[in-house]
């Protein structure tokens, strides 16, 4: 189940990004704090490549992202992307430790890959609900009214409709 929400959530993005402009995808948005959807999208690119890029080594570090620029201007390129990301989260569950510095001091927990994907997907459906700020003032972009909500208050609110 896991891997197929994670598969509709990049499809959502991938169908919102189809509908932007370049200068609506990569232009500064006050609603994002001067930073550009191109810039969220490439965040969300960039942590599932830093799981799928260091997967091999067992330990992953979500801040060593390549902050590519070309993602965050470039809507195909950062499609591509995300399509490359979706043909490759088949992997086994396995022991992962994520490293990261806090405050000068290097720390490492233990983890596994799922529970990473699973980090992955909230982390993505977050940027998403900011995204979503910033194109409710595109009039010509539809987006759906799940896009960037929590797959769990989506099911409460399928609960409080029955």
């Amino acid at each position: 189940m896991l891997i197929p929400s994670i598969n509709n959530s990049l499809n959502e993005l991938i169908d919102l990004l189809n509908q932007l402009s370049k200068a609506e995808y990569s232009d500064p948005c006050v609603e994002l704090s001067n930073a550009s959807i191109g810039e969220h999208t490439r965040h969300i690119i960039e942590m599932f490549q830093c799981l799928e890029n260091q997967y091999d080594s067992g330990i992953v570090d979500y801040d060593k992202r390549a902050r590519n620029m070309l993602i965050q201007n470039d809507m195909q390129y950062a499609i591509r992307h995300i399509l490359e990301i979706k043909s490759n989260l088949e992997k086994d569950n396995k022991n992962i430790d994520l490293q990261q510095v806090i405050d000068n001091e290097e720390i490492r927990i233990q983890s596994n890959y799922y529970r990473e994907l699973l980090y992955n997907l909230e982390h993505c459906i977050h940027h998403q609900a900011l995204i979503k700020v910033a194109v409710l003032k595109c009039e010509s972009v539809k987006v759906d009214e799940n896009f960037g909500v929590a797959r769990s208050t989506i099911e409460y609110r399928k609960q409080c409709v029955q």
